[in-house]
């Protein structure tokens, strides 16, 4: 049978199995098993070189048609321009580089996670050895507070409870038993024999047999399925390498028409062709634009940083966006982690607990703290996280625990197991008597019970009063808290022979207790921003489904008896892959699921086209963190391995904070594809300019123009649209999904008409100098017509980039100066374009003239004409989208 099963096997049919048996292995064996089988160890993930890292930044299409524009301006002499594109492309290269060094290999934080230690029956005799030298037929020891340092099958079990919630996603820790289990398809968490690899023991003690090893233990097997898992291209990347081919296109194409219509005319000869193309072609390349993306991205993470969402992959800035679904880990990341007194019944009375104060003197609180293990620390408290909640709970009520624990110590117990699920402790009294106390399951207890306090009065326990306990601990059970009783009596003496038979009876019931992982309280409010901004959540755990339900309806993820919302990792297991992608929009809440399931949920989301994100802070959750779109790790309850397989990290564990997020995500893209918008068009102008100076047989403007004009409108502009305040109600859109990319929303025609305008107004203004002339020297005149080209051409990509605010919104109200980087980048490119024409000694460099104020004034009025222009087409677009 595989190990998967090793839960329903018997205990004599493992031995016969692994060749071992109760007196454990002798050293010689193990020696050789550990040869046979390898160490108790994870695979290391592959690391590669800085250089590697550097090299691999060069494969992007992008990248790839700037270095082939760097050699085509090295080859026409420009070798200014071709060191700039290539100082761009390195830029960008070194952006990747440091973003990746940051990030920590899943599979390294898992080995990292790994017991250093473990007691193991060897040659007869218990001894420590290392973890990864544990071998299958091995007998391992555990106690409170060891790590499980492989997958074993229980021996022996006193007691034992594990939290395994980093492999389970359930917040309460399990009890454990040694018998064998005869259901088939069992969760892991139901798989009450077993102890798997990098659980915690949190209570008891247990002897168990090494069944699996490193990548054959269930962490093994998820840290095979973090190995496997496929890199998801984020819509950014995919939106990019789009429109590096888009623009290849284009670029070729204008370059072949231009040669062979210039070939055609037979005026120039055939270098001089194939020079004018490829400048062309220079000129139609954003050579900015993968700085401006990886500036605007990189300015984005720091933005987010700063509201506690720490970004270790770039392109997740801009990909949380366009998300659809959010697909959320219930514990840790919707919950708080830790289980907490929620209801108390007392006085036969059902009430909330917070605004309850139990008096010093209640049976209730002395009994909660009394018969509890928990340790209390300088730094909080240590044990169980259910008694934890007990004592936490009276210390936030200001209760004297120190001095009731001082004053009432412990002489005698009868310690908790799971088969009467009950645990006793004897106190003494001022009196010379004592205090038992007694807290266990409702139904349990109540076998015990034969008397009821009520208001400090002691009356028998009648048929109705029973009646009344078990129905709040029923109402209590469908809201999915866990309920535990508790009773107290008083003895003179305390019996010679301490058990469950001399101390369990005639009890008086002293009240119940309702506790639960509560939801954190800002995720409902966070829930609503979701829904409100288009996106779905979803909760994925491993708890039951009831809690998982309870949680979810409190949470406004589903309605109340909104059951069939809700489905478990069993029922998804009976459904092909076919019919699950059918119903998938049917569910919200899935419950008990295991890991494959997480990944199967979210790639059932992928083929429906969604942008997929995915939160989580388990081991368990890491396969389904890298197979997402975006998979969100939290920072202070995660596991190392869940962030080392995130795209973000949240700093503050705040689900809230990922609604932050998608809003900053939302903004980046805007933000890139109004400079996309803006150099495109700018660059379309340029091409068009060019491309009908030389159809017309006019002076055409010279590659230093051509350079100058990108250098100063390409770079600082462009860069401040990136950093441009969030627009009005951004997060009340609709997310713009997978298939859109920075074309949508009308930004393609946007570019063609604006790049038509700009190009327009300049060749307008080159035909104005020509035919109205200041001079009467023909080649002053052409120098003047050119000029004036040059200054429009430039000046008018400045007044454009204030269009390019908003791709649709009035420029006066999206706010004309908010941006104070925008202000001093138009400030200064305007210095650097009027300094080639107006400062001494740079006319001859730049092959320009002087031009009066006659001459200035056209190039302003006609620079002025675009914003004139495009805020009429604006409003016109406003209105059709109004009524669509």
């Amino acid at each position: 049978m595989s190990k998967q099963s090793r839960y329903q096997q018997p205990l004599a049919t493992i031995y016969q199995d692994l060749k071992a048996n109760e007196q454990g292995l002798q050293q010689t064996e193990a020696s050789q098993r550990l040869e046979q089988y390898g160490h108790n160890a994870l695979n290391q993930q592959k690391t590669t070189s800085m250089l590697q890292k550097f090299l691999a930044q060069f494969k992007d299409f992008m990248i790839i048609v700037l270095l082939v524009a760097a050699l085509i301006a090295a080859f026409t002499g420009e070798v200014v321009d071709a060191v700039i594109i290539l100082l761009v492309v390195v830029l960008n290269a070194v952006f990747g580089v440091f973003q990746e060094s940051k990030a920590e290999e899943a599979i390294n934080a898992l080995k990292e996670m790994a017991a250093p230690d473990a007691t193991v029956l060897r040659d007869g005799t218990f001894k420590t050895v290392k973890s990864d030298e544990l071998v299958p037929g091995d007998i391992v020891t555990l106690e409170a507070g060891d790590i499980v340092p492989a997958d074993l099958r229980l021996i022996e079990s006193a007691s034992l409870k594990v939290e395994e919630s980093a492999l389970t996603g359930e917040s309460v820790p399990v009890e454990k038993q040694a018998e064998t289990l005869t259901a088939d398809d069992l969760a892991i968490g139901d798989r009450l024999n077993m102890a798997y690899m990098n659980s915690n023991v949190t209570y008891g003690r247990a002897t168990g047999m090494v069944v699996a090893t490193g990548m054959q233990t269930e962490v093994g097997r998820i840290a095979g399925m973090i190995e496997a898992a496929d890199e998801t291209t984020t819509p950014l990347q995919a939106n990019l390498t789009q429109l590096g081919k888009s623009l290849t296109i284009l670029i070729l194409v204008i370059a072949a028409v231009v040669f062979g219509i210039g070939m055609l005319r037979g005026s120039e000869s055939l270098i001089n062709m194939l020079l004018t193309a490829i400048s062309l072609a220079v000129a139609a390349i954003p050579e900015g634009l993968p700085a401006i993306v990886t500036i605007t991205l990189a300015l984005g993470t720091q933005r987010m940083a700063k509201r506690h969402a720490l970004v270790r992959k770039l392109p997740a800035v801009e990909t949380l966006g366009s998300t659809d679904i959010i697909a959320s880990d219930k514990t840790g990341t919707l919950t708080q982690n830790k289980m907490t007194v929620e209801k108390l019944y007392v006085n036969q009375k059902l009430v909330d607990a917070r605004p309850t104060h139990l008096p010093t003197d209640s049976h209730l609180a002395q009994v909660m703290i009394l018969s509890n293990d928990t340790k209390i620390m300088t730094d909080g408290l240590a044990g169980d996280p259910t008694e934890t909640a007990l004592v936490q709970y009276n210390l936030d009520q200001d209760y004297p625990v120190d001095q009731l624990l001082t004053d009432r110590p412990r002489v005698s117990e009868v310690p908790f197991d799971s088969e009467r699920k009950l645990m006793s402790t004897v106190h003494p009294l001022d009196d010379g008597q004592f205090l038992v106390a007694v807290k266990g399951a409702p139904d349990e207890l109540l076998k015990r019970i034969t008397s009821v306090e009520i208001n400090g009065e002691v009356t028998p326990l009648t048929k109705p009063l029973r009646d009344q306990i078990l129905a709040t601990n029923h109402e209590l059970a469908t809201q999915a808290l866990r309920v535990l009783a508790f009773a107290y009596k008083i003895i003179t003496a305390v019996p010679t022979t301490v058990n469950s038979e001399t101390l369990e009876n005639d009890l008086v019931f002293a009240g119940m207790v309702g506790m639960i992982d509560p939801e954190r309280p800002e995720v409902a409010q966070a829930v609503v921003e979701a829904k409100s901004a288009g996106i779905r959540p979803l909760m994925i755990t491993g708890d039951h489904r009831d809690t998982a339900e309870a949680i979810a309806v409190r949470l406004g993820i589903i309605d109340e008896g909104d059951d069939a919302a809700v489905i478990t990792g069993a029922e998804l297991d009976e459904m092909s892959d076919a019919e699950f992608g059918k119903k998938v929009s049917d569910y919200s809440v899935y419950a008990r699921v295991a890991p494959e399931h997480k990944v199967r949920i979210v790639n059932a989301w992928q083929k429906r086209g969604k942008v997929v994100a995915m939160t989580g802070d388990g081991v368990n959750d890491a396969p389904a963190l890298k197979a997402a779109d975006i998979g969100i790790g939290m920072g202070i309850t995660g596991t190392e391995v869940s962030k080392g397989a995130s795209d973000m990290v949240l700093a503050d564990d705040n689900f809230a904070t990922i609604v932050v997020a998608v809003e900053e995500g939302r903004k980046v893209f805007a933000n890139i594809q109004k400079a996309i918008q803006y150099l495109l068009s700018a660059n379309l102008g340029e091409v068009l300019t060019l491309f009908m100076m030389t159809m017309l047989g006019w002076q055409i403007l010279a590659p230093v123009h051509i350079l100058w004009i990108n250098l100063v409108t390409d770079t600082l502009p462009a860069i401040a649209l990136g950093v441009e305040p969030t627009e009005k109600n951004i997060i009340a859109n609709k997310p713009r999904g997978r298939n859109s990319n920075f074309f949508s929303g009308g930004v393609f025609s946007s570019i063609i008409y604006q790049g038509l305008l700009e190009g327009g107004i300049t060749l307008l203004v080159y035909w104005l100098a020509i035919t109205y002339p200041v001079h009467a020297s023909a080649s002053l005149a052409h120098a003047d017509a050119l000029t004036m080209a040059f200054a429009t051409l430039g000046l008018i990509q400045l007044f454009h980039a204030f269009n390019s605010k908003s791709i649709h919104g009035s420029l006066f109200t999206v706010g004309l100066f908010r941006n104070k980087f925008f202000n001093w980048a138009i400030l200064i490119a305007f210095a650097l374009l009027a300094m080639t024409i107006m400062v001494p000694g740079f006319n001859s460099l730049f092959h320009v003239s002087h031009l009066d104020a006659y001459q200035w004034g056209i190039v302003f009025a006609a620079s002025l004409a675009m914003v004139v222009v495009v805020e009429i087409v604006k409003f016109f677009q406003r209105r059709r989208l109004r009524q669509a």
